[in-house]
């Protein structure tokens, strides 16, 4: 299987993990629309909703581009709209748009902790909730959510507790919905990545340091691929780790995911254990 001629509609794109998961489809030739923000270039965010749609094309998919706030009711449900008419349908949604902020609680201002459940929970369910109708037509149906498998462990709590909270309401997006519409063959999942991956984020928020200490989009690009080509009524309410799914679909050599450094030197990301030769000692925070 292959994603020839399905229709992705995902929230960000415009740069990183977003915009590889949509090259790696667009070289299928996916349909492509992007709901994002960014219309100008930032000094320290590169790229656009415009590069990125030109991107898309350039690897052989179509691309629509649509401006406007993952957190505005209204601008979704047009997007959601304007994707399936365009499209003939909708066959698959990603939940990559995100907000990161680990400040600790007492000194989180309220405005952060809204904009990062805005943004990462509810925008994550609003855009599953208005897609459902046009996912129940579809032959292979897919809901990926970028969130981290949900543990209760306090340790992951201890840094940044809002941020913790945020990513986990994407979580349980995946957890309610993988039941809810598990009847319509319509599979929801989640997938997020072993260590760090050399993003705008890790640069601006983490930290450069971490950027030889990180893997590049391109690994979970190609993990998303993997979930998203599965049969949808087989593969459904997971919390998949980019390089486990990668492994059990043949991969052996990770090396080419590297971004500058080595194996042994990688970060491993929030809320994840060591696997291989990870350094546990290195992690985002």
């Amino acid at each position: 299987m292959t994603l020839a001629g399905k229709t992705m509609i995902m929230s960000g794109g415009s740069r990183g993990i977003g915009e590889a998961i949509a090259l790696r489809a667009a070289r299928d030739g996916a349909n492509v629309a992007l709901l994002a923000k960014t219309t100008e270039p930032h000094p320290k965010l590169p790229g656009t909703i415009y590069t990125a749609a030109k991107a898309i094309e350039e690897a052989g998919g179509n691309a629509l581009p649509l401006v406007g706030d993952i957190r505005d009711d209204a601008f979704v449900e047009s997007a959601v709209a304007q994707t399936a008419a365009a499209f003939g349908g909708i066959d698959i949604v990603v939940n990559n748009a995100s907000a990161i902020d680990l400040t600790n609680t007492e000194q989180i201002p309220m405005k952060k902790y809204d904009l990062m459940n805005d943004i990462n929970a509810r925008g994550s369910f609003l855009l599953a909730k208005v897609c459902i109708p046009h996912l129940r037509e579809s032959d292979n149906a897919h809901i990926l959510t970028l969130s981290p498998p949900i543990s209760l462990d306090p340790k992951w709590f201890t840094a940044h507790t809002a941020y913790t909270m945020a990513k986990y309401g994407m979580s349980l997006v995946t957890l309610g919905l993988s039941e809810e519409l598990r009847a319509d063959g319509i599979a929801t999942n989640s997938l997020w990545p072993r260590t760090a991956i050399d993003t705008a984020a890790v640069r601006n928020v983490v930290g450069a340091g971490l950027v030889a200490h990180s893997r590049t989009p391109q690994i979970m690009a190609d993990a998303a691929y993997e979930i998203l080509i599965k049969p949808s009524r087989e593969f459904t309410g997971q919390f998949v780790i980019d390089d486990d799914i990668l492994e059990a679909a043949g991969v052996t050599d990770f090396s080419i995911y590297l971004n500058g450094g080595t194996e042994d030197d990688l970060a491993l990301d929030f809320w994840v254990e060591p696997k291989g030769p990870h350094n546990p000692d290195l992690r985002m925070h």
